[in-house]
C-alpha cells in the first residue's frame, strides 16, 4: 500500500483544504517544527561569538547545520556552504561578488528565458554595469529549451550561464549536466537554481559539476528565512565580500580591514541558527524517506494530475508531453478567463493554488500568455487534492462559460 505523507504535516493532517502551492512555500513537518522550537526553548544564544556553554551549543549547532548541508548535495568541504535568507540573497551574492568583478565589455551572460526573476534581474544589474550583453535561450514547441539555442548561444564570449534544474512555470527538468559541459568547454561559470527541485530530487553538485547552486530552506520543508549558496572554494576564495559587518572580518583598525577565512567571509551578522537547525531537520526528513521514494511518489501522482487535467477541453495546460521532462508542476488557463478571476473561484472550493507571472515574467511574454494558475504538488498531496482540483475547475468553467468568446 502506498505511503501516504500528509500526516506528518499537523497544518494539513486534518484540513479541509487542498494545498497546491508547494513550488512557492512547502510545509513543514512535525519533526522540523519540533526543532525549531526545541533550538529555541533550550540553546538560543548567538553564535561564533561568546565562550559561554550556550554560545559553543549554538555556534555547534549552525556548523553542524553546514556540514549537514554539504554531505546533502555532495559539496567538498563545508566551506563551500554559505547561508543566506533565501535563493535570491544567493543569486544577488554571485551577481554582486563574481559577476561585477569578473566581466567586461564584450563578454556575455547567458539564462534560460524560464529563468526566475531572482537570476534575470542581478544580472540584468551585472550586464548594465559591465557593459557585458545579456542572451537567453529559448524554448520549443514542447516547453522545453531548444538544443540548438544552447548550442548557438552559448559561445566563446559566454562567461557566466545561469539555468534553473527546474522550472518554477512550466515544471520542466532542464539538462543541467549537458548545459554545465557546453559551458565549460568556453570556460565559461555556471549558476544553478535548484530552488524548485531540491524537495523533490537530488542536488550533486560534483556530479554536475555546477560552479554555483542555491536554494530556499523554507521550499524543502524548512524554515522561512534559511537559504544556501554552494560555490567551488577556488571562487569562493577570490570574491571579495557582499555585505560587511559582525563575525565576517578578522581584523579592524581605523581605516582597514581584513575579513575571515571561508563560509563566514560572506556570513555578516547574527545568523538566522534557529532557520540552520530546521533545514538540518528538514535534510534528515528528507533523507530518512529517501529521494527514490519520493520522486515516485509525486511522479504518480503529477501523471495522474497531468492526464486529468488535459481531458478538460477548457483547460490550456502548459507542460511538456514528455514525463520524464516533467517535474511536480503543472501551470494552466482556462481559455479565455483570467487567472486570478479563477483561482479566486478554486479559492472558495478550498483549493488553493497560485496565479499571476510566477516571477516569469520574459518566459510568459515569450509564451504570449499574461499569466497562468501553477498547482505545484509535494509528497503531502494526495490524489483526492487532484480530484478536488479539477472539480473547483469544472465549477469555475460553469461560472464562467457565458463569458467566454467563442
Amino acid at each position: 500500500m502506498e505511503k501516504v505523507f500528509k500526516g506528518d504535516f499537523p497544518i494539513l493532517k486534518n484540513s479541509k483544504f487542498s494545498y497546491l502551492d508547494s513550488g512557492a512555500t512547502s510545509q513543514h513537518p512535525t519533526c522540523v517544527l519540533n526543532d525549531v522550537i526545541s533550538y529555541y526553548k533550550k540553546n538560543n544564544a548567538n553564535p561564533h561569538r561568546g565562550s559561554y556553554s550556550l554560545s559553543v551549543k549554538a555556534t555547534k549547532l549552525y556548523e553542524n547545520a553546514r556540514e549537514g548541508v554539504k554531505n546533502f548535495i555532495n559539496a567538498k568541504s563545508s566551506a563551500e556552504i554559505i547561508f543566506t535568507k533565501n535563493a535570491t540573497e544567493s543569486l544577488n551574492l554571485i551577481a554582486y561578488s563574481y559577476g561585477l568583478n569578473n566581466l567586461k565589455k564584450g563578454d556575455e551572460i547567458v539564462l534560460s528565458i524560464m529563468e526566475h526573476h531572482s537570476m534575470i534581474v542581478p544580472f540584468q544589474m551585472v550586464a548594465k554595469k559591465t557593459g557585458a550583453t545579456l542572451k537567453y535561450i529559448y524554448l520549443n514547441d514542447d516547453f522545453c529549451l531548444d538544443e540548438q539555442e544552447i548550442e548557438k548561444k552559448i559561445t566563446k564570449n559566454t562567461k557566466i550561464v545561469g539555468i534553473s534544474t527546474v522550472s518554477n512555470v512550466l515544471g520542466t527538468k532542464n539538462d543541467v549536466k549537458k548545459i554545465v559541459k557546453k559551458a565549460h568547454s568556453v570556460g565559461a561559470v555556471v549558476v544553478c537554481d535548484a530552488s524548485q527541485s531540491i524537495a523533490h530530487m537530488p542536488l550533486d553538485v560534483q556530479n554536475l559539476d555546477v560552479d554555483f547552486a542555491v536554494f530556499s530552506g523554507h521550499k524543502m520543508f524548512a524554515p522561512l528565512g534559511i537559504g544556501v549558496l554552494f560555490g567551488k572554494q577556488s571562487l569562493l576564495l577570490k570574491m571579495p565580500p557582499f555585505l560587511f559587518g559582525g563575525d565576517m572580518i578578522e581584523y579592524v583598525d581605523e581605516q582597514n580591514t581584513t575579513f575571515a577565512p571561508l563560509p563566514q567571509k560572506f556570513e555578516a551578522g547574527t545568523q538566522n541558527v534557529g532557520g540552520a537547525v530546521g533545514l538540518l531537520s528538514a535534510i534528515n526528513y528528507i533523507n530518512e524517506i529517501g529521494y527514490k521514494e519520493i520522486q515516485k511518489y509525486e511522479n504518480n501522482l503529477t501523471d495522474y494530475a497531468y492526464k486529468n487535467l488535459t481531458k478538460l477541453k477548457f483547460l490550456e495546460v502548459y507542460a511538456t508531453k514528455n514525463k520524464e521532462n516533467r517535474s511536480s508542476v503543472l501551470s494552466f488557463n482556462i481559455k479565455g478567463i483570467h487567472a486570478h478571476d479563477v483561482s479566486s473561484i478554486l479559492d472558495l472550493e478550498n483549493v488553493f493554488v497560485r496565479s499571476g507571472n510566477h516571477c516569469a515574467q520574459p518566459l510568459l511574454k515569450h509564451m504570449k500568455v499574461s499569466s497562468t494558475i501553477r498547482a505545484s504538488f509535494s509528497i503531502y498531496n494526495t490524489k483526492q487534492d487532484v480530484d478536488n482540483l479539477v472539480f473547483a475547475l469544472n465549477e469555475a468553467y460553469k461560472k464562467f462559460k457565458k463569458y467566454i468568446k467563442d
